[in-house]
């Protein structure tokens, strides 16, 4: 079977069609997510799903050769699933199973006319479509308030460690007489998400061993807690000791380096891994 007949325009057309109207039928919800990311900041990462996806894709270009285009059932069983989601989410209110199931139909429009080893080949990129759904608020407030005491909690144990007296309360912290109260802005949920979806990409996009890759994803709150602190140790000293202008232009621009020291981050558990000799690539090559 030669490539031309594996890529069946009809097939690529007709995906495009199905993918057209699944968006078009559900173009309220559709609406609904990018408004949200529009004016909610803790949404931010919505904008970055397709392009975690599109890499993702671009990491296993190779297995486009193996893939023969052929219509599946397996496509309407997802469409089907999504209205589901839809219709569940419009009777009780949930936003985010509107979302789930509007993402859903489109990607069953999809699977039904390129087959089933779209998806097998292509896996992970249709994961990051996940990431496509805002958070809902209610999910929000119960990591917002744990973040909160816990990164107030990890700042105070660090500054005290380093030599600086602080002392704390609850989610607030009292340095050279400074009250200073970790709050929603500042408790690291902005950039929870992004965070983990580096980890996803970094697990998908590196040649490694599958419990390698479920060990990045599993770590991935704690090192979105980890970059946080980091942007607030510095940033709770200039505020006790110094000007808090500076402060606040120090933590909004630390807040831009978070995700190079997230990739770094992730590369050194890989590094330490192999340092311990542990298997990580798929492939274990000899050496002299």
């Amino acid at each position: 079977m030669t490539l031309s007949k594996r890529w069946d325009s009809r097939h690529i057309i007709g995906a495009i069609l199905l993918v057209a109207l699944g968006v078009w039928v559900r173009l309220a919800d559709w609406r609904d997510i990018w408004n949200i990311f529009m004016r909610d900041e803790e949404a931010s990462h919505v904008i970055l799903a397709p392009l975690v996806a599109a890499c993702l894709i671009w990491a296993r270009r190779a297995r486009a050769q193996r893939i023969r285009f052929k219509t599946s059932w397996l496509g309407p069983i997802v469409i089907a699933m999504g209205c589901i989601a839809c219709y569940f989410g419009d009777g009780h209110g949930y936003q985010a199973l509107r979302h789930f199931g509007a993402v859903s139909i489109a990607v069953g429009g999809l699977i039904t006319m390129l087959g089933r080893d779209v998806l097998v080949h292509f896996g992970p990129a249709f994961g990051a479509l996940v990431f496509l759904i805002p958070m809902p608020p209610t999910f929000r407030q119960r990591i917002s308030l744990p973040l909160m005491s816990v990164t107030a909690a990890v700042t105070q144990d660090i500054l005290n460690v380093l030599g600086v007296d602080v002392t704390r309360s609850g989610n607030q912290l009292l340095v050279n007489g400074k009250e200073i109260l970790i709050v929603e802005a500042c408790n690291g949920l902005r950039m929870f998400f992004t965070l983990v979806m580096v980890s996803y990409l970094v697990a998908f996009f590196v040649s490694l061993r599958g419990y390698v890759r479920i060990l990045l994803v599993a770590l991935s709150p704690l090192s979105a807690v980890l970059c946080n602190v980091i942007r607030l140790v510095p940033t709770v000293w200039v505020i006790g000791y110094g000007s808090k202008g500076i402060a606040d232009d120090f933590h909004t621009a630390a807040g831009y380096i978070m995700l190079p020291v997230a990739f770094v981050m992730l590369f050194a558990i890989v590094w330490a891994l192999r340092w311990a000799m542990v298997p990580v690539s798929p492939f274990t090559l000899a050496r002299d």
